[in-house]
């Protein structure tokens, strides 16, 4: 698939390449990055070459990843979003925020922007959005961007070599009022 580009009134989301390979380190340098994500710590420029690079361009090639930036029409880079494949029409939502422009809603706007996107153009039914027990941060987006909080999967994430509870929720198309590629049933309440 071809990167796409989506605006939003404060934001302009687009895949990423080279020329943000310098605002990617920078902005991973912060320590609640490194702590709550997965990415690697210490982040060095060479994780953020071949992030730039070849992990994202490659995602949107093959379909399994894909990544926006998440840029303020100035430019400066706010964040990171991506949404990975992990089985069919199932995707896999992740992200973080600049500290710099944390507590303004930009990543809640880009969560629901992107989300959208993939439930209309990427043939996706169900977004999964998973995040380290205690990173109330991430669950605030999550929540304010209408995700059902499942529950907690114990054991479920390896962070600096230590397992993990982690905490899951779910959007589905309904959730924004689309329509599903498939049919979907409910069980009884």
């Amino acid at each position: 698939m071809d990167p796409v580009t989506l605006t939003t009134d404060r934001l302009l989301l687009r895949t990423v390449g080279p020329q943000d390979t310098d605002a990617v380190h920078d902005a991973c340098q912060d320590p609640e990055i490194q702590r709550w994500t997965l990415l690697p710590s210490p982040y060095l420029r060479e994780h953020a070459e071949a992030f730039t690079q070849r992990m994202a361009p490659d995602g949107w090639a093959d379909g399994s990843m894909f990544t926006f930036g998440v840029f303020l029409h100035s430019g400066e880079l706010a964040g990171m979003l991506g949404i990975t494949m992990r089985a069919l029409s199932t995707g896999e939502l992740g992200f973080w925020a600049a500290k710099q422009h944390r507590s303004n809603g930009y990543i809640t706007e880009a969560v629901l922007t992107a989300c959208r996107w993939a439930f209309v153009h990427a043939a996706i039914d169900r977004i999964e959005w998973r995040a380290e027990v205690g990173n109330r941060a991430s669950r605030a987006v999550a929540e304010r961007a209408g995700f059902t909080m499942e529950g907690t999967l114990r054991s479920a994430t390896t962070h600096n070599g230590i397992r993990r509870d982690t905490w899951i929720g779910s959007l589905l198309p309904s959730d924004l009022a689309l329509p599903s590629t498939a049919p979907y049933l409910p069980s009884p309440s």
